[in-house]
């Protein structure tokens, strides 16, 4: 890098082996003061999709004004979420006495979330987030990113023609017992947050939407898989056994390994994902640990997708 501010933080890749993703060490409040740090680290999460920080200034105010570098931040639409006192901040947690609880193939793992994309179920996707540690668990408690990109790279070349121009629909159920996607012989309902009840309480205030399956990166031309496991109910123009094999065929193959990176945190970490272009996941912890985190939203909408029961805009053909 060059002199001044550039020269006193360095970007390595996320991890050995993994086909996207960088991570930026070394990152201070005072480098954003620099429009060029700025637009440079915004150019890279386009081409990364997920920036790992560390070793850099670890605090609220880091955490708001870096997610300004991406874009503006945005409310989260749940106000039981909202971090006492700032409403730019949501606490992601799990309490042994307060936390949504799964069985995942016989195991209890508290604050357990399935691969999923923000906001699927609404006809706008937020553009992406920040995610910090404040309370870490002893076991567990990784944070999974899949890269869509690489992900669509890796499809067989008559699975990208089958899925051309489809689209998936999408309900609200945070219940991920109830997701058909998602393995649900292995995945088991234990408890909820209050903030899980809560939200859930009003599931039904929420349209179906749909998005399609595959849509063109705007600033690279590249191809996104744009599929969330989770929350999906079907594609929207094969219903029945049919669409469901595609489907499953497809997630699948976005789920795959190599697509895939877990992150174990440490305590000055914070990790930025794009949430047009990745799904994210929560190994969960055990039951009586506890976990917290809390965490920015960057809004933004693509403007692929659609409100199923409103009608306008959706896609035709002929049946």
């Amino acid at each position: 890098m060059k002199s001044g501010a550039l020269e006193r933080y360095r970007i390595d890749p996320l991890a050995e082996g993994v086909p996207f993703g960088a991570t930026v060490s070394g990152l201070r409040l005072a480098h954003l003061e620099h429009p060029t740090v700025r637009k440079a680290l915004f150019d890279l999460w386009i081409d990364k999709g997920v920036l790992l920080f560390r070793d850099g200034d670890h605090t609220s105010e880091m955490q708001i004004e870096l997610s300004k570098c991406f874009g503006v931040i945005a409310r989260q639409v749940f106000k039981e979420t909202w971090l006492e006192g700032n409403p730019d901040l949501v606490k992601v947690k799990y309490y042994p006495d307060d936390g949504s609880c799964y069985d995942v193939d016989g195991v209890r793992l508290g604050g357990y979330l399935a691969w999923h994309k923000d906001r699927i179920y609404t006809d706008s996707l937020n553009r992406g987030g920040i995610l910090r540690p404040i309370q870490l668990s002893e076991h567990g408690g990784e944070t999974g990113y899949l890269d869509q990109i690489s992900a669509y790279d890796r499809l067989p070349e008559d699975l990208k023609a089958s899925i051309d121009g489809l689209h998936v629909v999408y309900a609200m159920d945070l219940n991920f017992e109830n997701h058909k996607y998602l393995r649900p012989d292995n995945i088991r309902y234990v408890r909820g947050a209050k903030s899980f009840l809560s939200i859930s309480a009003r599931e039904y205030q929420y349209p179906r939407v749909l998005h399609p399956m595959v849509y063109t990166q705007a600033e690279t031309g590249r191809k996104v898989l744009n599929v969330s496991p989770s929350f999906a109910t079907g594609i929207y123009e094969i219903g029945g056994p049919e669409g469901d094999a595609l489907l499953r065929e497809v997630l699948a193959h976005c789920t795959a390994a190599g697509n895939t990176y877990f992150h174990a945190w440490r305590p000055d970490d914070m990790v930025l994902w794009d949430n047009w272009r990745t799904l994210h996941s929560s190994t969960g912890v055990p039951e009586q640990e506890t976990r917290v985190m809390q965490r920015t939203t960057i809004s933004g909408d693509y403007n692929l997708g659609r409100n199923l029961e409103g009608g306008e805009g959706l896609p035709k053909f002929d049946v």
